[in-house]
């Protein structure tokens, strides 16, 4: 994700097939109950003979209670790896799925959505063609009540004492949400389960990124697994909403599927979907906390003319005002549900730390805050850092610090900067933000999910004192070539693990970039979800004046943003700090 800046003014041959069936399952239910039901099969390979299916079980006949249990064979030599909303195991070629505790009950008309990721799948493999639950064979009819039927209520039982009342900061007292698609990943490498059972953000980056895609379950069958991991406890399951109009408007590499006048399409494809899934009564136990729209609102205020880094694009979207309308819009729908918490963007010190950034950043953030029948109510707080690297904290140097009579402030790192490290900056940016009109007790969380720094060349003590410059490369924990670079930078690792209310007016530390996932493309890739190859991917690039003309500092051989980069994470593991 770009997430960069620069001085003032810059944020600096395997064949896939998708099929779908629908079939009839004839329930076997409890004296007294009709059967019937349909299930709807669907599976989306993605090459390599990896596969994702979807399972939808809709009951046609009388209330189901007491469990199910699905079963069918595979007529080729797949395999479920991992699975979700049930409990998958396989024999041969037939497959296994019960029903959790949670989700055995079937009312009339009810639907339960299941589903696996497989492998093993061969070209042309079909899928399967005949399904029982509970013992009876498909029937595709519902059925008709031959004796008199007891009617069951199920209550959901919320994990919060109140759903509809906030607390303070979500993450006090809760256990956070495990992505299993970012926990196989992560597994399947050398060394990953010491890190895999770390909490990560969901990135719901394009529309089809709600119903579930090739690589990942849809919002409703993580929202299902963060249920069942809650286990009538609090839980927080992260969010990053992620798709507005012209999105990131001053990169390509985390560009968006739509244009910039699509706003519509953003509101009634994307985010108006998303909020009806979340105000699902099953979900009104969770703790849902959302990123609202990374990157674009603070490009209105880097990248814009008369600023010597304007960007066409940007200025389109300033025009526009579709960013401040979307944002606006995310805010009001998601917030209108009782246990979702907001939280806006704000870059990072390297992008928005300068006077001429700070003040109007929050000054916007407030502006788009109250647009679109949204209020300030709607905004928790706000999120720093997110998908970058600088450091929390930078212990050997401060801005208050002279060289020789010569300010830190000075320096080709610092830049005029007011502030070195995430930390100063977050807490500066929350108070800021509370005198733009933000209520007092909004929060901030930092994304620390890559910006340990550790390793061999972590610095032990201050730098020498012959230059300003020497003191402070010498002391900086950042070791990116300048504060502007964010495309997979070289040398990082994995920051301090989450944690709820680490420092005063700190909400978290998150991993709201799951570490592994790629940036950006290092070379030109086509993709079909529109992101496009952006130059500071590129570790043969020489830069640009949003990174002061120095090397981009990025790995090479990265897929597109959001894809699994094994490299990085193996490179990200090695240099933790804390270390693992």
């Amino acid at each position: 994700m770009k997430l960069n800046g620069q001085r003032r003014w810059a944020a600096a041959g395997v064949v896939v097939a998708t099929a779908v069936a629908t079939f009839g399952v004839a329930m076997s239910a409890p004296a007294g109950a009709a059967p019937g039901c349909r299930v709807d099969y669907s599976a989306n390979g993605w090459g390599g003979g990896g596969f994702g299916a979807s399972v939808k079980i809709t009951n046609l006949g009388d209330a189901i209670s007491g469990g199910w249990t699905l079963k069918f064979s595979f007529p080729g030599s797949q395999r479920v790896a991992q699975g979700w909303s049930a409990n998958w195991t396989q024999s041969g070629k037939d497959v296994t799925a019960t029903s959790m505790s949670w989700n055995g009950n079937l009312g009339t008309n009810a639907s339960i959505d299941i589903g696996f990721n497989g492998s093993n799948a061969a070209t042309g493999d079909a899928n399967p063609s005949t399904f029982t639950l509970n013992g009876t064979t498909c029937t595709g009819q519902p059925g008709t009540t031959t004796t008199t039927t007891t009617t069951t209520t199920t209550t959901t039982t919320s994990n919060n004492p109140d759903p509809g009342t906030k607390v303070d900061n979500p993450y006090v007292g809760a256990k956070q949400y495990v992505n299993p698609d970012w926990a196989a990943k992560a597994n399947a490498e050398p060394g990953g389960s010491r890190v895999a059972n770390q909490p990560t953000g969901v990135w719901l980056d394009r529309i089809a990124a709600i119903a579930g895609t090739a690589d990942s379950r849809g919002l409703a069958g993580h929202l299902d697994e963060a249920v069942r991991q809650a286990a009538g406890s609090p839980l927080v399951i992260q969010l990053v909403i992620y798709n507005l109009p012209g999105r990131d408007c001053s990169a390509l590499a985390s560009n968006g599927e739509l244009k910039a006048t699509e706003i519509d399409r953003y509101k009634t494809e994307y985010i108006d979907p998303i909020a009806a899934i979340l105000a699902r009564p099953a979900y009104a136990g969770l703790r849902i906390v959302t990123t609202v729209e990374i990157d674009s609102l603070p490009n209105l205020i880097t990248n814009v003319s008369p600023r010597p880094t304007a960007v066409a694009a940007c200025d389109t979207m300033k025009s526009n005002g579709n960013y401040v309308t979307g944002v606006g819009y995310a805010l009001a729908k998601l917030g209108a549900v009782p246990n979702v918490y907001n939280y806006l963007d704000i870059g990072h010190h390297g992008w928005i730390g300068w006077d001429d950034n700070f003040g109007p950043t929050a000054e916007l953030l407030f502006q788009a805050a109250n647009a679109s029948g949204s209020t300030k109510a709607n905004v928790q707080g706000f999120i720093a850092n997110t998908a970058n690297y600088g450091a929390l904290k930078e212990p050997y140097f401060k801005i208050e610090d002279s060289v020789n009579g010569t300010s830190v402030r000075q320096s080709k790192w610092v830049d005029w900067n007011r502030y070195v490290d995430g930390l100063s900056y977050a807490q500066a940016f929350r108070n800021r933000a509370v005198q733009a009109g933000f209520d007092a007790n909004v929060g901030v969380l930092i994304d620390t999910s890559r910006n340990g720094w550790g390793g061999s060349a972590r610095p032990t003590g201050p730098g020498p004192t012959t230059s300003v410059d020497a003191y402070v490369n010498g002391g900086k924990l950042d070791r990116r070539i300048h504060l502007g670079n964010w495309c997979n930078q070289a040398g990082a690792g994995l920051g301090e693990r989450p944690k709820a209310a680490p420092e005063p007016g700190i909400d978290a530390y998150v991993w709201m970039k799951p570490p592994g996932e790629s940036d950006g493309a290092s070379e030109e890739i086509p993709n079909n979800e529109g992101k496009g190859f952006d130059r500071m991917c590129d570790p043969t690039y020489t830069g640009n004046v949003r990174n002061g003309n120095n090397m981009s500092g990025a790995l090479g051989n990265a897929p597109i943003s959001g894809k699994w980069f094994s490299a990085q994470f193996q490179e990200l593991m090695r240099n933790a700090y804390p270390a693992l």
